[in-house]
């Protein structure tokens, strides 16, 4: 009988509690008590939501990440928060973002540094290693976890993040190597292990992600040292791969001496046969049949093709899971009552992919007559969207098949295209600027939420934010900013504001999924192909270059990241859609150069997320992804100068392709790394102008004046302080706006500063 089980849960809670219940924390509004007992609510919810599985996942739930979790439980937190007063909670909290809520900043924690989750959206906090890094086991957390979830009568697995993996993700603060820390860590998961088996835990998950990326020999023999270690543990250990493929690094895992192995079959398909052929017999296989990071519906009967011939040859050594954990998709497709239908037809959220699951499992046991209902509404749901007009359309088809190489080239070269620009900008040295967004307040909140549900007429939402467009502008004059910009009150989110524009893009009400921390983002659905009806920004940014002399930059989405950042559709080659989203981005571009706007940032902030995980598939992925960038950019004049920004994107290893967009302004987080992402310019001489960000947008400590002229003359050290943009890490939708006053004030007097 093949068994069920969850890799992981959506911790956020159906209606973003966890986030409500955070910020209610950092603002001091709750205390601890309270937070804690949300977390041990949504546990037991998303327990039960999981309880038809065999065994649930317990771990899972974090109340920031799940990295910094595991930092904790290895006793791994950095110098700088030891011996501070408060509680672990404190603490944990002083990492995440700077500063946690009992005590007001006034200990200047700066915020670990926080990077992409492998090429997804989620983001983790860097674990910070030495050559003098200890270990000590603190398992209180992952214990009490496991103790709620076997009290509440749930069939639990622990889950936690392999010794090889955690290492993998770690960042070297000095000259050190992070594998020499192998031998230290290895005890304390021993440790853990043997406890997690005292308390009752026959599986433990241990997540080894790294293993279907690109390894050397010593990562290789990492694994081996490791799991031949471990392998002394009581608990039976399930090794979970997922985002790909194990491909070179198949056989190892296959040979490490675990009980279980976890492969991805959506993403890393050509795996399973290769596994099922030479799995031991004694091993369970658990597959990973359930898209767990997008939210198209299974076609279940076509996997039931292929598992059929699996279960017959390992019976009850077969298990069923998602590919990864469902923390990258939306909770319940329920709630979303508004959504067109036939569009909701297609779709599966986390709990529908948990009765997918269940499907697969019951007709592998019982036949496919057992479940006989359920098939046939599949398939013809899968048909549905198959055979829909609304997916297809030939026009846009033609477009993209009509786009020649002159649609990728500017008129002139960047040197030309410089002296142009300084003649008709006429900026300072160190020109100011920032990434786009302003706070975004209650008050804009409640106008949008109003003239989405149809209780304020057009006529007066534009007014209201227009009246938000105009004081941010005025702010930004009195805070003495050089390039302008108008806030971006009127979009709810970079990428969901256009898609809503565009025709082949589709919403969801509840659609949350978690990037960081609190911030959740509701990606678009992109399930057709796309086009422009109409202009999307430009009433807005003419408003508010009207209002003022100073340049006004439009600011815009690029086609990557609208395509990295939304649920992409499955049936067409990801390169294909970006072409389609580049065209309709090339019309808006050209109609805000029409209407007297010649700055124009085209944000990239997901240009890197988007790389696959093994090297030799890069150069394709670059290939159209800068392609779609220069499609979208380049029709303008050379007096037009073009921005682009990326934000926690290490792009060392990619400054070759960053420098292809040709932008004549690229900026980039640097704040949070203490400007190591500057190390790429000190081999490679980057032909254009570059904004360091100079503080971190992300953390509530407002920067100081001298701090910022560091970290300016230090990135004027590595490039010519005539090409050098200052400006924050990111948008500040997320701050308000008593945090974000005072640090552009410190920011624009230290650029004042060494001006003079």
């Amino acid at each position: 009988m093949a068994k069920t089980h969850n890799l992981g849960f959506p911790r956020i809670g159906a209606k973003r509690e966890l986030k409500f219940g955070q910020e209610a924390f950092w603002k001091g509004e709750t205390g601890e008590p309270e937070l804690l007992h949300l977390g041990a609510d949504l546990r037991k919810r998303h327990w039960q939501h999981q309880s038809s599985l065999d065994l649930l996942p317990v771990g899972d739930f974090s109340f920031y990440d799940q990295v910094l979790d595991m930092s904790f439980t290895l006793g791994h937190i950095p110098e700088r928060v030891k011996g501070l007063t408060g509680s672990e909670l404190d603490n944990y909290f002083r990492i995440a973002r700077g500063r946690s809520a009992s005590d007001g900043g006034c200990n200047g924690v700066h915020a670990g540094e926080m990077t992409k989750w492998f090429d997804t959206n989620y983001h983790y906090i860097v674990p910070e290693v030495t050559a003098d890094t200890t270990f000590s086991l603190n398992a209180d957390r992952l214990l009490a976890q496991l103790a709620e979830a076997r009290d509440a009568g749930f069939s639990a697995k622990p889950v936690i993040i392999g010794p090889v993996t955690y290492l993998w993700l770690s960042k070297e603060k000095d000259n050190s190597s992070r594998l020499d820390l192998l031998p230290r860590l290895l005890p304390v998961y021993s440790e853990l292990l043997e406890k997690l088996a005292d308390a009752g835990a026959e599986w433990v998950q241990i997540d080894e992600p790294a293993l279907v990326t690109d390894l050397s020999r010593d990562w290789k023999q990492a694994f081996e040292s490791a799991y031949h270690t471990l392998k002394t543990s009581r608990p039976k250990l399930l090794l979970a791969a997922y985002f790909g493929a194990m491909q070179d690094n198949l056989p190892l895992a296959r040979n490490l001496p675990v009980a279980g192995l976890h492969i991805d079959a959506v993403r890393g398909h050509q795996d399973v046969a290769r596994v099922v052929d030479w799995l031991a017999p004694h091993k369970v296989l658990s597959i990973g049949a359930i898209d767990g990071r997008n939210i198209w519906k299974t076609d279940l009967n076509g996997a039931l093709d292929w598992l059929e011939p699996i279960a017959a040859k390992l019976g009850d050594r077969l298990w069923l899971a998602p590919s990864c954990s469902l923390l990258h998709v939306p909770v319940d497709l329920d709630s979303e009552t508004r959504l067109d239908a036939d569009i909701r037809n297609w779709l599966a959220f986390a709990l529908q992919k948990l009765d997918e699951l269940d499907v697969l499992a019951r007709a592998l046991n019982n036949g496919r007559n057992s479940v006989a209902v359920a098939l046939n509404n599949n398939a013809r749901s899968i048909q549905s969207r198959h055979a829909s007009l609304r997916v297809n359309d030939p026009g846009v088809r033609q477009a993209v098949a009509a786009i020649t190489p002159d649609f990728g080239q500017r008129q002139a070269p960047f040197s030309i295209r410089r002296t142009r620009q300084r003649a008709a900008h006429r900026l300072p040295l160190f020109p100011t600027t920032t990434i786009g967004s302003f706070p975004q307040t209650a008050d804009i909140r409640k106008t949008r939420k109003l003239y989405r549900n149809g209780d304020l007429d057009e006529a007066s939402y534009k007014s209201l934010m227009k009246d938000e467009i105009h004081q941010t502008v005025r702010e930004q004059e009195n805070l003495g900013l050089d390039v302008l910009v108008h806030g971006e009150p009127e979009r709810n989110d970079m990428v969901e504001y256009f898609g809503e524009q565009l025709e082949g893009y589709a919403f969801s009400q509840f659609g949350w999924v978690q990037s960081y921390g609190s911030r959740c983002v509701k990606p678009p659905i992109l399930f057709g192909d796309i086009s422009r009806p109409q202009a999307m920004t430009v009433e807005w940014i003419r408003y508010a270059q009207s209002l003022t002399d100073k340049p006004m930059k439009g600011m815009l989405t690029g086609p990557v990241t609208l395509l990295n950042w939304s649920f992409v559709r499955d049936d067409l080659p990801h390169r294909q859609s970006c072409y389609q989203l580049a065209l309709a981005i090339r019309e808006e571009v050209q109609d805000l150069e029409a209407a007297g706007i010649n700055l124009i940032q085209i944000d990239e902030a997901a240009l890197r997320e988007g790389l696959p995980l093994r090297r030799s598939e890069w150069p394709a992925y670059l290939d159209w992804a800068i392609e779609s960038f220069r499609i979208a950019a380049n029709g303008v004049k050379n007096e037009t100068q073009i921005h682009t920004h990326m934000c926690y994107s290490e792009f060392n290893d990619i400054i070759e392709s960053i420098a292809a967009m040709d932008a004549d302004v690229i900026t980039i987080e640097t704040s949070r790394s203490d400007m190591e992402l500057l190390n790429a310019f000190d081999d490679f001489q980057y032909p254009n102008e570059i904004g360091p960000g100079v503080y971190d947008i992300h953390s509530p400590n407002t920067p100081a004046e001298e701090h910022i002229a560091q970290m300016i003359q230090g990135a004027a050290a590595r490039i010519p302080a005539e090409r050098l943009w200052i400006n924050p890490d990111c948008g500040l939708k997320t701050r308000t706006w008593e945090e974000v006053v005072p640090a552009l004030k410190n920011m624009v007097r230290a650029a004042k500063g060494l001006r003079q």
